[in-house]
């Protein structure tokens, strides 16, 4: 047992401090093997706090380490249900199955799966975090004689030390994914490196796009409210959707509204985001058009939508009181986004941008006119987007 305590050792220090849950697995499956484990394949799970991803994990195996993630509509299938993973979590003790003579009818098909590809003893277990919290883990072996009682005593001999390592990094993956989950990436990463005081602000450069859903008030009023929910995640999904595949950063939502940026890091890089704002709005049109079939063979109501796009200086920071903050931009370029968006009905473009926008971009804006925008002293002269369908 002098290798596990070696193994424990590493875990409990460098392990700890690298922060690196493939190194730390990859060395934890290549200790074993020189203890004697005849490891195949092992996957070290961990469940997540969060509203999107329920699990990440690392599978090793001789040809290599990797991680991944698990969502909650995974969770949801035959890969999970039945599996080891939920009997172990489920009843709170390891599991030891023999990976010959399988029943093709009644067991489960990742047993199956190992044991096509030459597997042979399988065993599940548990981590115990210092939150109370469960995580499980699973070892599988190609040895003719499978894992002997002195193997899984190594294995379990073995776990409080990965459990000490891979711990912090867990609770610091699931606080980093839910704040990315309700502030976006941005904000997020902000908030990670420290900036948490309420008044501190950073003034920089973005485009500003601002989205809205035409007729939200009368669709709440004539709709139920599974309805109405399940519009707003569409139509969300939608905007989300383009926006991040175009390099923007939604910040949030709010009621129907969605507030994004693209940020301007460099003087040279204003044109590309004005650029990608622009597809990104254009993207956003055509994943409502895509929803909207579905919602109409569904008999239900089609859903439309008012963007306001803008470039300039904003505020990115922290406001609120002592006790509660709220992570946003503030500043005039908001204000016109906003503004303009409330525009797009009247002037009959569902995408509507200022000059600084649309000189980025000249083949998919057309010339709308002056208009007034109230706060803002002189007319506006506005572009609406071309649109091109799907």
């Amino acid at each position: 047992m002098d290798q596990i305590a070696q193994l424990a050792d590493w875990m409990m220090n460098e392990g700890r401090r690298s922060g690196d849950p493939v190194k730390i697995v990859s060395h934890f499956c290549a200790s074993l093997i020189d203890a004697g484990v005849p490891l195949w394949r092992v996957n070290i799970g961990q469940r997540f706090a969060n509203p999107l991803l329920i699990a990440w994990g690392v599978v090793w195996t001789p040809d290599g380490t990797e991680s991944y993630d698990v969502t909650h509509e995974r969770m949801l299938t035959d890969g999970y249900v039945g599996s080891a993973f939920e009997y172990v979590l489920e009843h709170r003790h390891p599991l030891h199955k023999s990976l010959r003579g399988l029943d093709s009818e009644t067991d489960h098909v990742s047993y199956l799966e190992f044991a096509d590809q030459g597997g042979t003893d399988y065993y599940a277990t548990l981590l115990f975090y210092g939150d109370g919290s469960l995580h499980g883990c699973t070892f599988v072996t190609q040895s003719k004689d499978g894992f002997s009682d002195q193997h899984l005593k190594m294995i379990e001999a073995a776990l409080p030390a990965l459990s000490s390592a891979m711990e912090p990094i867990t609770m610091r993956k699931s606080s980093e994914s839910l704040l990315r989950t309700y502030l976006g990436n941005g904000p997020s990463e902000a908030v990670c490196n420290g900036t948490i005081k309420r008044g501190e602000r950073t003034s920089l450069e973005a485009v500003v796009m601002f989205s809205d859903l035409r007729g939200f008030t009368a669709l709440t009023d004539l709709a139920d409210e599974d309805d109405v929910f399940d519009a707003l995640n569409g139509y969300f999904d939608r905007v989300v959707q383009s926006v991040e595949s175009h390099g923007g950063d939604v910040l949030k939502f709010m009621g129907d509204g969605v507030l994004s940026i693209f940020t301007i890091a460099t003087p040279d890089d204003r044109t590309q985001q004005c650029f990608q704002a622009a597809r990104a709005a254009q993207s956003a049109l055509n994943g409502l058009s895509a929803l909207n079939k579905d919602r109409d063979q569904q008999n239900k109501p089609p859903l439309d939508i008012g963007i306001g796009i803008n470039v300039g200086q904003v505020s990115y920071g922290n406001i609120g009181s002592p006790g509660r903050l709220d992570f946003t931009v503030l500043g005039g370029a908001v204000n016109v986004a906003s503004r303009i968006e409330g525009l797009t009905k009247s002037l009959g473009h569902r995408v509507l941008a200022t000059i600084a926008v649309a000189e980025a971009a000249p083949d998919l804006f057309c010339e709308c006119g002056l208009h007034n925008i109230r706060g803002v002293a002189c007319p506006v002269q506005l572009f609406g987007l071309i649109e091109r369908g799907l």
